[in-house]
């Protein structure tokens, strides 16, 4: 925005930043650059050594006027930030005295040192002043856009139903597209115009959240960039000075043509907009056929093709900055025709100025005496604008007419118009911050209507999706308290040391809170460590426990994988024989995967000693154990070719060794099977201790679950890896083999040393975790396939008050709450109603009581599923009701 308001921009001052609309303004002499006198003190006064000029600056005769004050007030920033940053950055007081005062970017050549010149070369001036300028101008055009998108939607009267974007929260649509689409839908709210156009206007504005969305998307890149090289210091030393200006070049180049991408996207959908406006709401044909050939987007072809392939930095951003400059032409002509068809148009009330409404348009002024006109009575019976546009039509129109009446339309007028409107959009016009502002006040006003959202990767639980997890939660409590476990509940944040180097790589995603209090905390990334940091607070030495409880992961949102989410851990700690509790935690999990009756499942298994001891003997150092586990942990999700370039380009593995890494994890099958063949004579595993461990430790482990009858559903996989670094034994992951593609539902393992970590006694633990928000969306695909109804509620008796008695209803009901009996009640005189909502809800009785039934001292009961009545005494009902719901 214009800087106007503004006497100088001060450059170098501690806590101040160099803003893009600053460099705009400077380029434009709107204002004067001052230099803070703090940074004045802290320049060097040597005599200054002629340096030669760095290749970026050499071609200053390719740059306009305003151009090269833009890069100068760039250079003059970076100069005296540097010299703050470094005592070793000489930079002289007479050259950035000559900046200030000129702002002529020869007048500081050649530098006067060998640090200046090395700033100069490292802060790239020119590219950053251009790409300012741009973020300068493109900033304010994405709200300008969505307005002028808002007001050809009127124009055209095109469909509303085009902004109907899904939210962002679920993580599978674009932000930028949603809010894009939420805010034209405020702007046009409460308008009689916009409806189901269908045809060319509904492809039409169809497109308008994505492209849109991807405009500002693409200016918010930038933003973020510039401001960085606006305002940070160069940093000086043996890295060369010219490249690392040459890489700032390279990335605003790369941000700054797409950028280029997204306006030429704008400029062909504002285009078509405006021929849809002239064609659809303009009925003077010789006006229409010149208002249709007003633009041409022809104009565009070849344009962005030449900003795409100049390999010269400044001469892209130079013609990035062209096309900005293009589009902005176009959204005023749209602007414009969108204005005249409106104006045009006799059905529309137009905005007058006077009393503001609720969104901040504005409503006729009445007459005196509180009357209208005669003539104004009829305009009750007009089309109204939307709220928002009703507003923005007002601005625009009287800033194009300068607050007089509008003169009979014409080509010429619209032409003017759309000239005007294009000034208007220049950042160095006063009137266009306020008319962002407007826009963006019109939206948040309207803020109250908009749907809430939630975030992504969270979900709500209606009352269907509870009762399942209600079922589901009751058959796991059953099973864990089968086996003898305890429950137990840990904070659902702790402090950050203590999660912090127990995930391996996955620590990156661990939810960090803001400091409160002077403690350090993050949201709990799984029960494992909590519980471990339990036991080693209350020196416990063996515990069997449950809990269940969210979880939280700043992870990638995607469809059955979630940000916050319930984990249901079964963990046995302590000293026992070997493979006791390993045995025990298996079986559970079998368990519970049996009696949720999810389908068909496997559960893979592997050692990780027996895993340790494969790397070792494919000769992987030590200490890349864990960061090679991690990568073979993917091989369920992605093929050995591409684990094996993630393990020799980013993890340092050779070639040979990763192949001979293949060759073993390709190994799997039935357990005992596996087992022989891995122990057979010649075995490179029998050589190697640690295998030998794994090996005997499974033997026992499998042979116990084959008498548990528990190792049909189990799978010796040795590319199974599991990334968390804490595990030392046996680790296992459930799969699901079903229809529903949901991944892996538990996984857990041993984890000997834990514990330790916290108190420096050995604790050995095993357990595992079941991923139970999988498992419902499994639960809830199988109940849709079936097409049972999945009840809400346990409601086993309807009273059914034919009337509006409360009195008898509350008499009644409480006779049944009393005997143990599930029931509701509903006060309506329409019999139907009654046997609806039963219906619908599920519920097997009722209790129909009316006028007879009340005279005869009688109730009616009704079986809903065999459609049969009866009548009891009214004494009697409750436990009447009693023996029919205790039959099977």
């Amino acid at each position: 925005m214009a800087c106007a308001a503004a006497a100088a921009v001060t450059l170098g001052g501690k806590g101040a930043a160099l803003s893009p609309a600053a460099v705009y303004a400077l380029s434009l002499g709107l204002v004067d650059p001052a230099i803070d006198p703090s940074a004045l003190q802290r320049l060097s006064t040597r005599a200054p050594s002629p340096q030669e000029t760095p290749a970026s600056l050499r071609a200053l005769a390719l740059l306009a006027p305003p151009e090269s004050r833009a890069a100068a007030s760039v250079l003059l920033n970076k100069l005296l930030l540097t010299a703050a940053d470094s005592p070793s950055a000489l930079v002289t007081a007479a050259t950035a005295t000559r900046l200030a005062v000129s702002l002529d970017l020869a007048a500081a050549l050649p530098p006067g040192s060998r640090d200046e010149a090395a700033v100069a070369a490292a802060s790239a001036p020119v590219a950053v002043a251009l790409a300012a300028v741009i973020d300068c101008c493109a900033a304010p055009l994405a709200r300008v856009a969505d307005a002028v998108a808002a007001l050809s939607c009127e124009a055209a009267r095109g469909d509303a139903a085009a902004f109907d974007v899904p939210a962002s929260g679920d993580g599978l649509s674009a932000k930028d597209e949603a809010d894009v689409a939420a805010d034209i839908k405020m702007l046009v709210f409460g308008s009689k115009l916009v409806g189901s156009a269908g045809g060319a206007s509904a492809a039409t504005f169809s497109k308008v959240p994505a492209v849109n969305g991807i405009f500002r998307e693409a200016v918010r890149a930038l933003h973020a960039r510039v401001r960085i090289e606006l305002n940070s210091p160069v940093k000086l030393g043996k890295r060369d000075a010219g490249g690392t200006g040459e890489g700032k070049e390279e990335a605003l180049v790369v941000l700054a043509t797409q950028l280029a991408r997204s306006v030429q996207a704008m400029c062909k959908l504002s285009v078509a907009r405006a021929k849809l406006c002239a064609e659809k709401s303009i009925n003077d044909a010789e006006l229409r056929e010149k208002l249709i050939g007003g633009t041409d987007v022809d104009d565009l072809k070849g344009m962005l093709d030449k900003v795409m392939i100049d390999s010269d930095a400044v001469s892209v951003l130079k013609g990035v900055y062209n096309h900005l400059l293009k589009f902005r032409d176009f959204l005023a002509w749209e602007a414009a025709v969108a204005m005249a068809a409106i104006e045009m148009d006799n059905s529309i009330e137009k905005p007058q100025a006077g009393v503001e409404n609720e969104a901040g348009s504005s409503t006729e002024k009445p007459q005196a005496g509180g009357e209208k006109a005669k003539g104004d009575r009829k305009s009750k019976k007009k089309k109204t604008l939307g709220k928002g546009t009703s507003a923005i039509l007002m601005l625009l129109r009287d800033h194009v007419t300068n607050g007089s009446e509008v003169p009979s339309v014409n080509s010429k007028l619209v032409a003017e118009w759309g000239t005007t409107l294009s000034l208007l959009f220049d950042p160095k016009c006063p009137k266009l911050e306020s008319l962002v502002e407007k826009v963006k006040e019109i939206v948040e006003s309207n803020e109250v209507r908009r749907l809430p959202k939630i975030p992504k990767g969270t979900r709500d639980f209606g009352k269907e999706q509870m009762a399942i997890r209600e079922r589901a939660f009751s058959i796991i409590t059953g099973v864990f308290k089968m086996h003898g476990a305890t429950a137990l509940d840990t904070p659902v944040f702790e402090l950050r040391e203590t999660l912090m180097g127990k995930y391996g790589e996955d620590s990156k995603l661990i939810y960090d809170l803001a400091d409160q209090g002077g403690e350090l905390c993050s949201l709990r990334y799984d029960l494992t460590v909590p519980f471990a940091r339990y036991v080693a607070m209350n020196n416990i030495s063996a515990l069997k426990r449950y809990q269940i409880a969210k979880v939280y992961r700043r992870d990638n949102p995607s469809k059955g994988r979630y940000r916050e989410f319930y984990q249901c851990d079964f963990d046995i700690a302590g000293v026992y024989e070997p493979m006791e509790p390993d045995f025990e935690v298996i079986k559970v999990l079998t368990e519970l995967l049996d009696q949720l009756d999810i389908g068909t499942y496997e559960i893979k298994l592997n050692h990780r000693k027996l895993l340790d001891g494969m790397l070792e003997i494919c000769g992987v150092p030590a200490e890349k154990f864990r960061t090679v586990c991690s990568s073979i942990d993917k091989l369920d999700k992605q093929t050995f070719e591409q684990v094996k370039k993630e393990l020799v380009d980013e993890k340092g593995i050779s070639n040979e060794t990763a192949e001979e890494i293949g060759n073993l994890v390709k190994t799997r099958g039935p357990p005992l099977e596996v087992l022989l063949e891995l122990r057979k004579e010649g075995s490179k595993l029998m050589e190697n201790e640690g295998s030998v461990v794994a090996l005997n430790e499974l033997e026992i482990l499998f042979k116990a679950l084959e008498k548990a009858n528990a190792t049909g559903k189990i799978v010796f996989d040795l590319s199974l890896a599991r990334g968390l670094d804490y595990y030392t034994g046996v680790i296992y992951e459930a799969v699901f083999k079903g229809a529903t593609q949901v991944g892996s539902i538990a996984a857990g393992g041993r984890y000997d040393n834990l514990a330790g970590m916290f108190s420096g006694k050995q604790v050995p633990a095993v357990g595992v975790s079941l991923g139970i928000e999988r498992v419902f969306a499994i639960m809830e695909q199988q109940e849709k396939e079936r097409h049972e109804m999945i009840r809400a509620t346990e409601t086993e008796v309807l009273v059914s008050i034919l009337g509006k008695d409360l009195i008898l209803a509350a008499e009644l009901v409480s006779e049944l709450w009393n005997a143990g009996i599930k029931a509701e009640f509903k006060l309506t005189t329409r019999v139907q109603n009654h046997i609806k909502y039963a219906t619908q809800s599920g519920i097997p009785w009722m209790v129909l009581v009316g006028e007879a039934e009340i005279q005869k001292q009688k109730l009616k009961l009704k079986n809903i599923r065999a459609n049969q009545e009866e009548e009891v005494d009214r004494k009697d009902f409750a436990q009447e009701l009693k023996k029919r719901l205790s039959k099977p």
